[in-house]
């Protein structure tokens, strides 16, 4: 290779790293953006009116005026909002929420909901000073220092997924478990591990009515909004949310199916966990998990959805896990060898990796 043409490959990388930069800054200013519109209720104001002035969406919402002119620019020129009438006063400029926007930003339901990326990414920032701090000694950050912005944002990211696919998609893909959920007389009991908010508990409830359901994790906050949930979805009678170790020996040998979903690569034990898994299992039983679609095999430069993980990773995943001893500190990519290498290590015979079609999540299924 000629020096000339090596001095334009390498100002080509230059630029295009430039570029990558500069992209990547407006993404972020846009995210933050959108976290606001979201904390505050401006597109849910917006998506219950025709149109809005920076006026009448101040006083609907109760911002400043000024505030409020600011981010319907900036929401217009990112392409969020719609222009519906301009005579060149910034204080009469009327703006519309599209229809297809407000599904993205306000419809809870919805799988292509995604605003609640924005306080993700918020709680990352937030948390960058002690993030600091580990990459310096080796330690972690726990958990609740990611406060509420990510724990909610999480359930509200999931969400969506588990009232609409799980019962649909990812248990039909076990269909022995599918047929003992469906029976009735003795009903089915199941335990979701890493439960979060409940939202998976609460779905699978809702589709199998002769299931219990019982939901377990080691964060307290967590526990709670998980409780909250099921009373207001009128499921609390047959759901039953505890903050508490999955190796109590009271749960050994009782369910039919235990479930995890995206929390096995956040655990500092996998394989103790997997194994508590396994020894709560009544004869027959399996245990799901769900958990990121990490490529095969490291590969650089990667896809989007791996920087996406690893860009979570170094943030969150690992940090959390490392505030415990002996931590195996897997990170987010957790790639299907090592859940192999785990359900091995914790006493599973069968690893299956399910055909299920989703764009984020990897599924398997582990049998004793």
């Amino acid at each position: 290779m000629s020096t000339d043409t090596t001095a334009t490959t390498g100002t080509s990388r230059r630029d295009a790293v430039v570029e990558q930069l500069f992209l990547g800054a407006i993404g972020a200013l846009e995210t933050l953006h959108v976290y606001i519109g979201d904390r505050l209720g401006l597109y849910a104001a917006l998506a219950g009116t025709p149109d809005a002035t920076p006026n009448e969406l101040a006083n609907t919402t109760g911002i400043a005026e000024r505030y409020a002119r600011e981010w319907l620019e900036q929401q217009a020129v990112s392409g969020l909002l719609d222009v519906v009438h301009d005579e060149g006063d910034p204080s009469t400029r009327r703006y519309r929420l599209p229809t297809e926007v407000a599904e993205v930003m306000t419809d809870a339901d919805s799988l292509n909901y995604l605003a609640p990326l924005a306080p993700l990414v918020a709680s990352l920032g937030q948390t960058v000073p002690a993030v600091l701090e580990a990459f310096r000694t080796g330690s972690g950050v726990p958990y609740a220092e990611y406060g509420e912005d990510l724990r909610n944002g999480i359930a509200r990211l999931n969400r969506p997924m588990f009232l609409h696919q799980l019962a649909t998609q990812w248990i039909p893909a076990l269909p022995d478990i599918q047929e003992r959920l469906q029976a009735s007389d003795p009903p089915a009991r199941v335990a979701e591990l890493g439960c979060g908010s409940g939202w998976a508990s609460i779905a699978l409830a809702r589709a199998y009515p002769a299931a219990r359901v019982d939901g377990i994790d080691l964060d307290e906050a967590s526990i709670v909004q998980a409780r909250r949930n099921a009373e207001h979805a009128q499921l609390g009678d047959r759901i039953h949310f505890d903050c508490r170790d999955a190796s109590d020996p009271a749960l050994a040998g009782r369910y039919d199916l235990v479930m995890l979903f995206e929390t096995l690569h956040d655990m500092a034990n996998p394989v103790a966990v997997l194994r508590a898994a396994g020894a709560m299992l009544a004869p027959g039983g399996a245990v799901l998990i769900g958990d990121e679609k990490a490529a095969e095999t490291f590969t650089a430069p990667g896809d989007e959805l791996e920087r996406f993980t690893y860009g979570f990773s170094a943030l969150h995943c690992l940090p959390a896990a490392l505030t415990e001893p002996d931590s195996v500190a897997t990170g987010t990519v957790i790639r299907p060898d090592t859940v192999r290498r785990f359900a091995q290590q914790g006493g599973f015979r069968a690893v299956t990796v399910l055909s299920i079609e989703h764009d984020f999540w990897r599924f398997y299924r582990l049998d004793p």
